[in-house]
Protein backbone atom coordinates (compact mmCIF):
# COMPACT_ATOMS: atom_id res chain seq x y z
CA UNK A 1 0.00 0.00 0.00
CA UNK A 2 2.64 2.16 1.09
CA UNK A 3 5.03 1.45 -2.67
CA UNK A 4 1.24 1.99 -4.47
CA UNK A 5 0.87 5.49 -2.97
CA UNK A 6 4.27 6.47 -4.37
CA UNK A 7 4.53 4.90 -7.69
CA UNK A 8 3.90 6.94 -10.66
CA UNK A 9 0.19 7.17 -11.53
CA UNK A 10 -0.73 7.90 -15.58
CA UNK A 11 -3.97 9.67 -14.28
CA UNK A 12 -2.24 12.24 -11.65
CA UNK A 13 0.45 13.07 -14.21
CA UNK A 14 -1.80 13.97 -16.71
CA UNK A 15 -4.12 15.74 -13.99
CA UNK A 16 -0.69 17.60 -13.04
CA UNK A 17 -0.06 19.46 -16.28
CA UNK A 18 -3.13 20.13 -16.70
CA UNK A 19 -3.06 22.32 -13.45
CA UNK A 20 0.45 23.58 -14.48
CA UNK A 21 -0.97 24.77 -17.75
CA UNK A 22 -3.78 26.33 -16.24
CA UNK A 23 -2.66 27.52 -13.07
CA UNK A 24 0.96 27.61 -13.72
CA UNK A 25 3.28 27.16 -10.44
CA UNK A 26 1.30 27.21 -7.04
CA UNK A 27 2.62 30.23 -4.86
CA UNK A 28 2.38 29.37 -0.79
CA UNK A 29 4.49 29.24 1.94
CA UNK A 30 4.90 25.77 2.15
CA UNK A 31 6.05 24.68 -1.80
CA UNK A 32 8.32 22.01 -1.54
CA UNK A 33 10.74 23.66 -3.14
CA UNK A 34 10.81 26.40 -0.94
CA UNK A 35 10.79 24.20 1.50
CA UNK A 36 14.11 22.38 0.28
CA UNK A 37 15.77 25.89 -0.59
CA UNK A 38 15.04 26.40 3.40
CA UNK A 39 16.41 23.53 4.77
CA UNK A 40 19.68 23.48 2.35
CA UNK A 41 20.70 26.96 3.65
CA UNK A 42 19.98 25.85 7.00
CA UNK A 43 22.29 22.82 6.77
CA UNK A 44 24.90 24.58 5.04
CA UNK A 45 25.49 27.08 7.50
CA UNK A 46 25.66 23.91 10.14
CA UNK A 47 28.04 22.51 7.83
CA UNK A 48 30.33 24.87 7.69
CA UNK A 49 30.42 26.03 11.06
CA UNK A 50 31.62 22.62 11.73
CA UNK A 51 34.41 22.91 9.32
CA UNK A 52 32.79 20.56 6.61
CA UNK A 53 32.65 23.46 3.60
CA UNK A 54 34.92 20.95 1.08
CA UNK A 55 33.79 18.44 -1.01
CA UNK A 56 32.49 16.07 1.98
CA UNK A 57 30.36 18.76 3.19
CA UNK A 58 28.37 19.28 0.19
CA UNK A 59 27.94 15.25 -0.25
CA UNK A 60 27.21 15.08 2.78
CA UNK A 61 24.62 18.27 2.25
CA UNK A 62 22.84 15.74 -0.84
CA UNK A 63 22.39 12.92 1.85
CA UNK A 64 20.87 14.64 4.67
CA UNK A 65 18.78 16.68 2.17
CA UNK A 66 17.64 13.26 0.33
CA UNK A 67 17.08 11.44 3.47
CA UNK A 68 14.45 14.56 4.42
CA UNK A 69 12.74 15.54 1.49
CA UNK A 70 12.42 12.35 -0.15
CA UNK A 71 11.82 9.99 3.24
CA UNK A 72 9.38 13.05 4.56
CA UNK A 73 7.34 12.91 1.09
CA UNK A 74 7.23 9.07 1.66
CA UNK A 75 6.13 9.11 5.33
CA UNK A 76 3.63 11.32 4.07
CA UNK A 77 1.77 9.49 1.59
CA UNK A 78 2.48 6.51 3.67
CA UNK A 79 0.46 9.14 6.49
CA UNK A 80 -2.30 9.32 4.29
CA UNK A 81 -2.07 5.86 2.90
CA UNK A 82 -5.58 4.14 4.52
CA UNK A 83 -7.35 7.37 3.03
CA UNK A 84 -6.69 6.32 -0.88
CA UNK A 85 -8.65 9.44 -1.99
CA UNK A 86 -6.67 11.80 0.18
CA UNK A 87 -3.57 9.63 -0.84
CA UNK A 88 -4.22 10.63 -4.32
CA UNK A 89 -4.86 14.51 -3.41
CA UNK A 90 -1.48 14.93 -1.60
CA UNK A 91 0.27 13.21 -4.53
CA UNK A 92 -1.45 15.11 -7.24
CA UNK A 93 -0.35 18.26 -5.29
CA UNK A 94 3.48 17.37 -5.18
CA UNK A 95 3.35 15.93 -8.60
CA UNK A 96 1.89 19.51 -9.73
CA UNK A 97 3.58 21.44 -7.55
CA UNK A 98 7.09 20.45 -9.14
CA UNK A 99 6.48 20.95 -12.69
CA UNK A 100 6.74 24.17 -14.12
CA UNK A 101 6.39 24.87 -17.85
CA UNK A 102 3.48 27.55 -17.62
CA UNK A 103 5.25 30.13 -16.06
CA UNK A 104 8.42 29.31 -18.33
CA UNK A 105 6.31 29.92 -20.59
CA UNK A 106 4.84 33.42 -19.37
CA UNK A 107 8.29 34.58 -18.50
CA UNK A 108 9.45 34.29 -22.22
CA UNK A 109 5.78 35.60 -23.63
CA UNK A 110 6.79 38.40 -21.25
CA UNK A 111 10.05 39.47 -23.13
CA UNK A 112 8.60 39.00 -26.21
CA UNK A 113 5.42 41.54 -25.55
CA UNK A 114 7.71 44.46 -24.00
CA UNK A 115 10.63 44.28 -27.12
CA UNK A 116 7.63 43.92 -30.06
CA UNK A 117 6.17 46.99 -28.32
CA UNK A 118 9.86 49.00 -28.38
CA UNK A 119 9.99 48.84 -24.43
CA UNK A 120 13.36 48.15 -24.03
CA UNK A 121 13.63 48.82 -20.18
CA UNK A 122 10.83 46.34 -19.59
CA UNK A 123 12.33 43.72 -22.02
CA UNK A 124 15.70 43.86 -20.39
CA UNK A 125 14.02 43.46 -17.06
CA UNK A 126 12.46 40.60 -17.71
CA UNK A 127 15.24 38.90 -19.38
CA UNK A 128 16.62 39.21 -16.34
CA UNK A 129 14.36 36.72 -14.14
CA UNK A 130 15.58 34.49 -16.72
CA UNK A 131 19.38 34.92 -17.39
CA UNK A 132 22.03 35.21 -15.47
CA UNK A 133 23.98 37.51 -17.83
CA UNK A 134 24.41 41.56 -17.84
CA UNK A 135 21.31 43.12 -19.64
CA UNK A 136 22.16 46.24 -19.87
CA UNK A 137 24.28 45.42 -23.24
CA UNK A 138 21.16 43.79 -24.83
CA UNK A 139 19.03 45.16 -27.51
CA UNK A 140 15.65 43.73 -27.99
CA UNK A 141 16.53 40.97 -30.27
CA UNK A 142 19.15 39.97 -27.52
CA UNK A 143 16.43 39.62 -24.79
CA UNK A 144 14.31 37.64 -27.39
CA UNK A 145 16.89 35.38 -28.05
CA UNK A 146 17.04 34.97 -24.51
CA UNK A 147 14.23 34.08 -23.91
CA UNK A 148 14.52 31.29 -26.54
CA UNK A 149 17.54 30.07 -25.06
CA UNK A 150 15.90 29.87 -21.65
CA UNK A 151 13.14 28.39 -23.12
CA UNK A 152 15.11 25.27 -24.66
CA UNK A 153 17.54 24.84 -21.27
CA UNK A 154 14.34 24.85 -18.88
CA UNK A 155 12.46 22.65 -20.79
CA UNK A 156 14.82 19.95 -19.88
CA UNK A 157 15.17 20.87 -16.06
CA UNK A 158 12.17 22.10 -15.12
CA UNK A 159 9.38 19.57 -17.36
CA UNK A 160 11.06 16.89 -19.34
CA UNK A 161 13.43 15.60 -16.22
CA UNK A 162 10.93 15.74 -13.39
CA UNK A 163 8.58 13.93 -15.51
CA UNK A 164 11.63 11.52 -16.79
CA UNK A 165 12.34 10.80 -12.31
CA UNK A 166 8.50 10.65 -11.83
CA UNK A 167 8.31 7.75 -14.48
CA UNK A 168 11.03 5.94 -13.33
CA UNK A 169 11.60 6.03 -9.15
CA UNK A 170 7.57 7.69 -8.63
CA UNK A 171 7.15 10.51 -6.02
CA UNK A 172 10.88 10.44 -4.22
CA UNK A 173 12.60 10.39 -7.56
CA UNK A 174 10.51 14.03 -8.82
CA UNK A 175 11.75 15.17 -4.86
CA UNK A 176 15.16 14.14 -5.28
CA UNK A 177 15.84 15.40 -8.78
CA UNK A 178 13.76 18.72 -7.24
CA UNK A 179 16.59 18.19 -4.37
CA UNK A 180 19.31 18.31 -6.60
CA UNK A 181 18.42 21.13 -8.84
CA UNK A 182 17.99 23.22 -6.09
CA UNK A 183 21.49 22.03 -4.93
CA UNK A 184 22.70 22.80 -7.98
CA UNK A 185 20.83 26.66 -8.38
CA UNK A 186 22.01 27.60 -4.96
CA UNK A 187 25.23 26.18 -4.44
CA UNK A 188 26.59 24.83 -7.62
CA UNK A 189 28.67 27.69 -8.96
CA UNK A 190 32.29 27.86 -9.37
CA UNK A 191 33.38 30.40 -7.46
CA UNK A 192 35.98 30.38 -4.13
CA UNK A 193 33.30 29.63 -1.80
CA UNK A 194 31.24 26.74 -3.65
CA UNK A 195 34.08 25.72 -6.05
CA UNK A 196 34.20 22.81 -3.85
CA UNK A 197 31.41 22.38 -1.54
CA UNK A 198 29.23 23.24 -4.67
CA UNK A 199 30.66 20.15 -6.49
CA UNK A 200 28.52 17.18 -5.56
CA UNK A 201 25.31 19.14 -6.50
CA UNK A 202 26.50 20.36 -9.79
CA UNK A 203 27.69 17.08 -10.98
CA UNK A 204 24.34 15.35 -9.54
CA UNK A 205 22.26 17.62 -11.31
CA UNK A 206 24.40 17.09 -14.59
CA UNK A 207 24.44 13.39 -14.17
CA UNK A 208 20.15 13.55 -13.79
CA UNK A 209 19.64 15.65 -16.72
CA UNK A 210 22.26 13.91 -18.83
CA UNK A 211 19.89 11.69 -20.29
CA UNK A 212 16.67 13.96 -20.33
CA UNK A 213 18.69 16.48 -21.91
CA UNK A 214 19.21 14.05 -25.17
CA UNK A 215 15.80 12.32 -25.11
CA UNK A 216 14.93 16.66 -25.26
CA UNK A 217 16.66 16.94 -28.55
CA UNK A 218 15.30 14.02 -30.04
CA UNK A 219 11.71 15.19 -28.74
CA UNK A 220 12.14 18.55 -30.23
CA UNK A 221 13.25 17.10 -33.63
CA UNK A 222 9.86 15.11 -33.22
CA UNK A 223 8.31 17.94 -32.52
CA UNK A 224 9.39 20.02 -35.42
CA UNK A 225 7.78 17.40 -37.62
CA UNK A 226 4.56 18.13 -36.58
CA UNK A 227 4.86 21.86 -35.71
CA UNK A 228 4.18 24.42 -39.31
CA UNK A 229 7.45 26.22 -40.66
CA UNK A 230 10.01 24.14 -38.38
CA UNK A 231 12.50 21.78 -39.60
CA UNK A 232 12.60 18.50 -38.16
CA UNK A 233 16.25 18.16 -39.80
CA UNK A 234 17.42 21.28 -38.89
CA UNK A 235 16.96 20.35 -35.07
CA UNK A 236 18.28 16.95 -35.49
CA UNK A 237 21.64 18.12 -37.62
CA UNK A 238 22.43 21.62 -35.39
CA UNK A 239 21.43 19.45 -31.99
CA UNK A 240 24.10 16.81 -32.97
CA UNK A 241 26.75 19.34 -34.26
CA UNK A 242 26.30 21.88 -31.96
CA UNK A 243 25.44 20.94 -28.49
CA UNK A 244 28.67 21.00 -27.19
CA UNK A 245 29.22 24.97 -28.04
CA UNK A 246 27.28 25.91 -24.72
CA UNK A 247 28.91 25.19 -21.46
CA UNK A 248 28.13 22.12 -19.58
CA UNK A 249 27.13 18.45 -20.60
CA UNK A 250 23.47 18.97 -21.33
CA UNK A 251 22.38 22.60 -22.01
CA UNK A 252 22.92 22.25 -25.57
CA UNK A 253 21.08 19.29 -26.91
CA UNK A 254 17.88 21.35 -26.23
CA UNK A 255 19.26 24.66 -27.25
CA UNK A 256 21.06 23.91 -30.66
CA UNK A 257 17.70 21.76 -31.58
CA UNK A 258 15.53 24.70 -30.97
CA UNK A 259 17.84 26.83 -33.29
CA UNK A 260 17.64 24.15 -36.07
CA UNK A 261 13.86 23.73 -35.55
CA UNK A 262 13.05 27.14 -36.04
CA UNK A 263 15.95 27.88 -38.39
CA UNK A 264 17.63 31.22 -36.31
CA UNK A 265 20.53 31.43 -34.92
CA UNK A 266 20.62 31.75 -30.83
CA UNK A 267 23.23 33.09 -28.62
CA UNK A 268 25.48 35.49 -29.83
CA UNK A 269 27.88 38.20 -27.75
CA UNK A 270 27.36 37.42 -24.20
CA UNK A 271 28.72 40.06 -21.77
CA UNK A 272 29.13 39.09 -17.96
CA UNK A 273 29.98 41.24 -15.01
CA UNK A 274 31.02 43.79 -17.13
CA UNK A 275 33.04 41.56 -19.52
CA UNK A 276 32.29 40.13 -23.08
CA UNK A 277 32.11 36.12 -22.35
CA UNK A 278 31.46 34.88 -25.57
CA UNK A 279 30.61 35.66 -29.19
CA UNK A 280 29.62 32.43 -30.61
CA UNK A 281 26.48 31.50 -32.31
CA UNK A 282 24.39 28.84 -31.80
CA UNK A 283 22.88 27.79 -35.43
CA UNK A 284 22.74 26.79 -38.79
CA UNK A 285 25.44 29.83 -39.86
CA UNK A 286 23.12 30.55 -43.33
CA UNK A 287 20.45 31.63 -40.89
CA UNK A 288 19.56 35.23 -39.60
CA UNK A 289 19.96 35.44 -35.27
CA UNK A 290 16.74 35.17 -33.66
CA UNK A 291 14.98 38.01 -32.52
CA UNK A 292 11.67 39.07 -33.75
CA UNK A 293 8.08 38.30 -32.20
CA UNK A 294 7.26 35.43 -34.81
CA UNK A 295 10.50 33.75 -33.93
CA UNK A 296 9.35 33.33 -30.11
CA UNK A 297 6.20 32.44 -31.35
CA UNK A 298 7.54 29.69 -33.59
CA UNK A 299 9.91 28.17 -30.70
CA UNK A 300 6.82 28.49 -27.94
CA UNK A 301 5.01 26.69 -30.20
CA UNK A 302 7.54 24.12 -30.83
CA UNK A 303 7.89 23.74 -26.83
CA UNK A 304 4.40 23.24 -26.44
CA UNK A 305 4.17 20.20 -28.78
CA UNK A 306 7.40 19.00 -27.22
CA UNK A 307 5.81 18.84 -23.82
CA UNK A 308 2.70 17.31 -25.51
CA UNK A 309 5.33 14.69 -26.71
CA UNK A 310 6.60 14.36 -23.80
CA UNK A 311 3.37 13.81 -21.60
CA UNK A 312 1.73 11.40 -23.81
CA UNK A 313 4.80 9.23 -23.92
CA UNK A 314 5.17 9.37 -20.61
CA UNK A 315 1.26 8.26 -20.01
CA UNK A 316 1.88 5.72 -22.68
CA UNK A 317 4.51 4.06 -20.57
CA UNK A 318 2.75 4.70 -17.47
CA UNK A 319 -0.75 3.12 -18.04
CA UNK A 320 0.71 -0.03 -20.27
CA UNK A 321 3.33 -0.86 -17.15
Amino acid sequence: MVLSSLAPRADLLAAAVVLDLLLGDPVYPWHPVRLIGGSLSWTEARLRAMGADGYVGGCVLFVVLAIVWGGGTAALLAAVRLHPAMASVVHLFLLYSLLALRDLLKHVAAIDAAAAVGDLPAARKAAGRLVGRDTDRMDAAACQRSGIESLAENLVDGFVSPIFWYCLVGVPGIVVFKTVSTMDSVVGYKTERYLRFGWCGARLDDLMNLLPARLTWLLIACAAALTPGTSSRGALRIGWRQHAIVPGPNAGWSEAALAGAIRRRLAGPIWLDGRQVTDVWIGDPAAAPAGTSADCRQAWQTVLVTAALVVGVAIALLATA
